[in-house]
């Protein structure tokens, strides 16, 4: 191939003829991956601290993940893992049921994170024979009609509707925005009465599932206080409903635990997982107790990529090696890199809130001159969260912008980073605030 054709503009320029023009770049294509590093087609050097949205938890190019990926190509590809038995997906079927919560005992495997969401919401349906679903507003759980349906930010439903119509949203425990006085125990207490209140009042007493991420995502890294998921956990089953525990994006070593539900008082009826399970190979899973699952019957649910046979190989080798030391790193370095990014918030004024678990933490940007919704905090400064992405690309970091209001930065590293490409993310972004803020 050509020196032109392996060009970033080149292969930007193809994307644009022959893909659908839903594509969105960071300006950063890849031609290959290593650890923490990506290079591009022009032979630019990035330090990635997206990990291609929180994916690639144990390092771009896994030595022991690559490795076993290959092992099982070597043996077979593919045979429809549910029509031809085999030994990667029963493997990692039992992993799951060994190091997920407490029950939590049978897996359905799938090709993403929308897919799990979709099936386990059609598994909450056929065990409690009821039908609708309470999703958290600002809330993210994928782009399909299904899970879109879930999706509580009308940017990923314009000119997409109707979804699926059994579904209502509640207000997020977004306590930044939400509330400013109090305690977090009354906020988590006020803020889970919602869900109540709209089950009374959006739904027809006919209640499935309550649908939540442990920590939002896609909504602006918004971790809820103690006490808030236990108790929609309670609200789930004083309604004969199950709680859904996505763990799409917070699964797998993120949040500093194997799973994010672990830092509270919950195990989940359902857990959905992609994304960070087989460190970039597709494949997602919802995983249930054995009685919850037993509801399903044959042919109720079938995919024919799903539980693909080298991607279930990949995610054995994944667990492995969040389990040799990855997952203490992550807990060890998010309270460091907590800390530092607290000295952001008190150090500018552009710096709204400092949020996050593990190594997904989350920026939040403002302008102070201006008040935001409901009046309690500034306003969300979009512009300027995408001039500092920007600028970070320029000065070879990538980091990702989120948030309902598209104001938050967020940090979602590999797992394997150390101190010092931490240390330089924390200060290249420090560096950029200032300049595009004048406060120096």
């Amino acid at each position: 191939m050509s020196q032109q054709m392996q060009s970033n503009e080149r292969v930007t320029q193809r994307y644009d003829e022959y893909l659908m023009p839903i594509w969105k770049s960071l300006n950063v294509p890849i031609r290959r991956a290593e650890g923490c590093l990506v290079e591009d087609l022009d032979g630019n050097e990035y330090l990635d601290v997206f990990s291609g949205i929180s994916v690639t938890n144990v390092g771009h190019g896994n030595d022991a993940v690559v490795d076993a990926a290959k092992t099982q190509l070597e043996e077979f590809v593919h045979g429809c893992s549910y029509v031809h038995p085999n030994q990667p997906v029963a493997d990692l079927a039992e992993r799951l049921a060994d190091v997920t919560p407490g029950d939590l005992q049978k897996s359905f495997f799938c090709n993403s994170g929308t897919e799990a969401v979709e099936g386990a919401v059609k598994l909450a349906r056929k065990h409690t024979g009821s039908k609708e679903v309470v999703a958290l507003e600002m809330g993210f759980h994928g782009r399909t009609l299904g899970s879109l349906a879930l999706t509580g930010n009308h940017t990923y439903k314009h000119e997409m509707g109707p979804t699926i119509n059994d579904a209502v949203h509640a207000p997020a425990p977004y306590r930044y925005r939400w509330a400013n006085n109090g305690s977090d125990a009354t906020f988590a207490a006020r803020t889970a009465a919602e869900i109540e209140h709209v089950i009374g009042t959006h739904t027809s007493d006919d209640l499935a599932a309550i649908v939540v991420e442990p920590v939002m995502g896609e909504g602006g890294i918004i971790v809820p206080p103690e006490g808030w998921l236990e108790r929609v956990q309670e609200i789930a089953h004083e309604h004969d409903a199950l709680l859904i525990v996505d763990e799409v994006q917070t699964g797998y070593g993120r949040t500093g635990e194997l799973f994010a539900s672990e830092h509270f008082d919950v195990v989940p009826d359902i857990l959905t997982q992609a994304k960070g399970i087989a460190n970039g190979l597709p494949l997602g899973a919802f995983t249930a107790s054995a009685e919850i699952a037993d509801a399903f019957e044959a042919g109720d649910h079938l995919s024919t990529f799903g539980g693909n046979p080298v991607a279930c190989a990949a995610a054995l080798a994944t667990i492995d090696e969040l389990q040799d030391g990855i997952v203490e790193n992550a807990r060890e370095q998010g309270a460091w890199l907590a800390d530092r990014l607290a000295e952001l918030e008190a150090e500018f004024d552009a710096v709204g809130e400092t949020r996050g678990l593990g190594l997904m933490q989350g920026v939040e940007l403002v302008d102070p001159s201006e008040t935001g919704p409901r009046g309690i905090a500034p306003a969300p400064d979009k512009a300027l969260a995408g001039s500092i992405a920007a600028e970070l690309r320029e000065l070879g970091i990538i980091m990702g912008v989120g948030g309902y209001y598209k104001n938050v930065m967020r940090f979602q590293p590999p797992l394997t980073i150390d101190r010092d490409n931490l240390d330089r993310t924390v200060e290249t972004l420090r560096r950029a605030i200032a300049a595009e803020t004048d406060d120096e």
